[in-house]
């Protein structure tokens, strides 16, 4: 079955640097390095790594380090984080750390920021004990723009004399992130793009927070029109078959988490080889019949259909398999089918 391809169509990468039970943590590191580089060459538009904490399935707890690696040995894909989680730093220090990636890759450092902890209350409060900047991110937001442009903060403000260096021609482009009405409506008012993670509420509410940004967008000087994006999660290989296979890895994974379990992802054997419960089971039928699963034909065929129901022209991917072969896999066969490059 053909399709036809929206005329602009880009599509982006988000890393979560997973990790596998058969090999160290740290490893995922060093293969989030390896498919930067690997989807820099196949002609994504992006590559955005996430923060999580206190978890041994989703291991980058640290964008702005894992950053400054990608940026050093890729080429021309704009790298960013989705997203550095705000309310646990300083809004200065983060302006500083992306002034610096911006040094490392000008004009293709992309700041995409949350209000989510990212992890657990007690991580939360581990990270940044000694305030409640949770209520304060819309103001950090409003900080973190001046010291990334480069621009003196509001008159009056107690730190309007400090700027963020290293300075420069370029800056990062911010994004705000989001799973709620919330993050749509902030990135709405300060004339942000918007990112909507699709794949983390299974598409709920997708609708109504693309239809908020959009309505209330208020035109900004970078951003005169709204940019959108979501995040969707999807896997592809040569067959139908082998990417059903694969897909057991993260039905398993999917059950855990349905259970506060944040373990590291088993291969499709050991998945296939669990017995489920008749509950369980439920989980992982309403997760295969969502999933966009399939051939490179098959996924792209769906991905470009969503992108048309919300009037996008650009997809952010990610991507979960247990071995880094069959990932790389999935991103060469969207690749080809979208023509990227």
């Amino acid at each position: 079955m053909q399709f036809t391809l929206a005329p602009t169509m880009k599509l982006s990468v988000l890393d979560q640097s997973t990790s596998s039970n058969d090999r160290p943590q740290s490893a995922a590191i060093r293969e989030s390095i390896e498919l930067a580089k690997h989807c820099d060459r196949l002609g994504y538009h992006r590559y955005w790594v996430s923060e999580h904490h206190n978890s041994d399935s989703i291991v980058g707890t640290a964008p702005e380090v894992l950053l400054a690696a990608i940026g050093a040995t890729t080429e021309r894909i704009r790298i960013g984080s989705a997203g550095v989680m705000l309310p646990h730093y300083s809004a200065l220090k983060v302006a500083e750390q992306f002034r610096v990636l911006e040094g490392i890759a000008p004009g293709r450092v992309d700041l995409g920021v949350g209000r989510a902890p990212g992890s657990d209350r007690l991580t939360a409060m581990a990270l940044n004990p000694y305030s409640n900047a949770h209520d304060e991110f819309p103001q950090q937001v409003i900080d973190l723009q001046a010291w990334l442009a480069g621009v003196p903060l509001q008159e009056g403000h107690p730190y309007r004399a400090i700027k963020a260096h290293p300075l420069g021609p370029t800056k990062p482009e911010v994004w705000i992130l989001g799973s709620s009405d919330y993050g749509a409506q902030l990135a709405a008012h300060f004339g942000l793009p918007y990112a909507f993670a699709y794949f983390f509420t299974d598409g709920r509410g997708a609708e109504q927070a693309l239809e908020l940004y959009r309505r209330n967008y208020r035109p900004s000087v970078d951003h005169p029109h709204p940019k959108a994006t979501i995040c969707v999660w999807a896997l592809a290989a040569d067959t139908e078959a082998e990417a059903r296979r694969l897909l057991q890895t993260r039905e398993l994974w999917r059950v855990g988490f349905e259970k506060g379990l944040r373990t590291p992802l088993v291969s499709p054997e050991e998945a296939a080889a669990y017995p489920y419960t008749d509950a369980e089971r439920s989980v992982v039928e309403r997760l295969r019949n969502k999933a966009f699963v399939g051939t490179g034909e098959q996924v792209a065929e769906k991905l470009n259909e969503i992108a048309k129901r919300f009037e996008l022209d650009e997809l952010v991917v990610v991507t979960w398999t247990y071995d880094t072969a069959s990932r790389h896999r999935s991103y060469e066969l969207l690749a080809k089918e979208f023509r990227l490059g």
